[in-house]
């Protein structure tokens, strides 16, 4: 193993270390780990910041302006009125919640479904008689699943079509994921909702109060 080697293994470790520790903001620790790379000589000063004129990552800014314009225009709103049950038990309010948050993510960022969906699971494990995190675990399960049946639902999926574009000269088109994707989207939502979601520890923290989404959110103006 090489200088250049061991230099980005152990920035690799120190960066998963200060993920996990969450001390530190996830997009500080980024761009920590990126400013560690440029001083340490395994990426010219000229070339660090390419990445960002990525077709992936210019997508994904794109996901999040239709995700903030679907917050803000109340259009998810009106869609959890009409598919939550209002009076329904447990597995059913459990399989529509996260069935939605699945749906949502397919067409926008998964963290941006989430963070919309999370009032509204708050709100029904108080119904419930939950836990928020009983009710929380399964919806983020079900974004990060959403995500996988299309094209746009998760930055790997543009990655990679990115690279069969430079290599076959083809992208991948918006549903060529969602046979594969949406079966096992399908199957492990069945799972979480009927015995997945009683393996999730009764924690007992505070309310709504408790889940401040402003810590993982990076706005530019």
């Amino acid at each position: 193993m090489d200088y250049n080697q061991l230099l980005i293994m152990l920035i690799l470790l120190a960066t998963l270390v200060l993920f996990i520790w969450g001390r530190w903001r996830h997009d500080m620790v980024a761009g920590g780990a990126l400013l560690a790379c440029v001083l340490g000589g395994l990426i010219d000063a000229e070339d660090a910041f390419t990445g960002f004129a990525h077709p992936a990552v210019v997508t994904v800014a794109c996901v999040l302006v239709l995700s903030r314009s679907l917050q803000v225009s109340g259009a998810v709103d009106i869609l959890v009125r009409q598919v939550l049950p209002k009076e329904a038990g447990t597995t059913l309010s459990l399989a529509a919640l996260t069935g939605l948050g699945a749906f949502l993510s397919g067409f926008m960022n998964n963290v941006g479904a989430m963070a919309l969906l999370m009032p509204v699971a708050v709100q029904l494990a108080s119904r419930l008689g939950l836990t928020p995190g009983q009710v929380l675990m399964p919806l983020s399960f079900g974004t990060i699943l959403g995500g996988m049946t299309t094209l746009i639902g998760t930055p790997p999926n543009l990655i990679v079509s990115g690279f069969r574009h430079d290599s076959l000269g083809q992208h991948f088109s918006m549903f060529d994921f969602t046979a594969v994707g949406l079966s096992v989207a399908l199957v492990c939502i069945l799972f979480i909702t009927l015995p997945g979601w009683r393996l999730v520890p009764a924690r007992h923290q505070p309310g709504s109060d408790g889940f401040d989404t402003g810590a993982y959110i990076t706005e530019v103006r």
